[in-house]
């Protein structure tokens, strides 16, 4: 079977996931293309978090959904959304980046990509994760049909998290239905002055947690985050109070100003992989860094520890968290 050619699961198949079968109108099939064919429809019954907001959203939305998508697939939780343009775009996105799971839902027919400008994307997504819909091929998208597909995102998951949503967002509808089945809802805390923040904020008002990085997803899922020693190092006597972390590191990135001497003085006190990365090229340029010590640590085990060094701003935990391994994906053999 190819990505694109689909398959019908109905409610009452063995694979049908329970999560959505328990809500209160669960659909009668749910149409599926990706996954390596029918064996990758186990996806839809692993733990799994919806990750929603506006479509119209703002600079920083994007920046933080990406950043959530990347965080919690790498943390072996599938990330769920509905492959609009905006916040959904970008929590599939980032969950690629992580090499996660991640499952789009369509408010149309299972053939159709919509929107057309995310046919890339959805190719994407099938390759390492599913396109779903209750939707058979052929039908088109009415208005009408995505809050009825939002009740599919809130059902296949232990939890939602909206990143940005106005006051009357379809954001808030997945909510609602999340909330409706005794689900976990969070929201990212929003500028008070922002119409993108009226529909967040009101959810805090109502009791929502408050999301200020990916562990309080993860909290939420009882799942410690991946072991990470940021040590922000201050001169060479806090590095060499370090050393213990750093003799048990699987690997270390260094970010630094003078980043050549800084890992020569590292690699002298660990005997794992050590990647410099300048503070000077900005974190897009980081990701070369990143593709490096992927490259070297392809042959490991999983359950890797990840040692950040940096200048003390932080900027090597941002770099590290996108590659530390993922025990439940090696064990999966994705």
């Amino acid at each position: 079977m190819t990505e694109t050619e689909t398959r019908k699961l109905r409610r009452r198949d063995e694979g049908f996931p329970s999560l959505l079968a328990a809500i209160h109108d669960p659909p009668p099939a749910l149409w599926v293309r990706g996954g390596a064919g029918a064996a990758g429809d186990a996806i839809l019954s692993e733990r799994a978090v919806a990750v929603v907001g506006a479509r119209a959203c703002s600079a920083y939305g994007r920046s933080v959904a990406r950043s959530l998508g990347r965080d919690l697939a790498a943390a072996g939780l599938v990330v769920v959304s509905g492959m609009a343009r905006g916040v959904d775009g970008e929590a599939h996105r980032g969950a690629l980046e992580a090499a996660g799971v991640t499952v789009a839902v369509l408010g149309c027919g299972i053939d159709r990509d919509y929107p057309a400008a995310h046919a890339e994307l959805a190719r994407r997504i099938c390759e390492r994760g599913l396109v779903v819909s209750e939707y058979e091929p052929g039908v088109e998208p009415a208005p009408w049909r995505f809050p009825a597909r939002n009740r599919i995102i809130a059902g296949l998951c232990e939890a939602t998290v909206v990143v940005e949503a106005r006051e009357r967002s379809g954001a808030l509808i997945t909510a609602d239905f999340a909330l409706e089945e005794g689900r976990e809802v969070l929201t990212v805390p929003g500028e008070i002055t922002s119409a993108l923040s009226a529909g967040t904020n009101a959810l805090l008002r109502l009791g929502a947690t408050p999301v200020t990085c990916s562990e309080d997803v993860l909290e939420a899922f009882g799942i410690e985050p991946n072991r990470l020693t940021d040590v922000g190092v201050a001169g060479v006597h806090r590095l060499l109070g370090e050393s213990d972390a750093l003799a048990s590191a699987d690997a270390v990135v260094v970010v630094a100003g003078m980043e050549g001497a800084l890992a020569s003085l590292v690699g002298g006190l660990t005997p794992a992989p050590v990647v410099a990365v300048p503070t000077s090229v900005g974190y897009g340029a980081a990701l070369e860094g990143v593709t490096a010590l992927l490259a070297m640590l392809s042959s490991c085990a999983a359950g890797l520890t990840v040692v950040g060094i940096d200048n003390g701003f932080g900027a090597a935990s941002a770099v590290s968290r996108l590659f530390i391994a993922r025990d439940r994906q090696a064990a999966a053999g994705r």
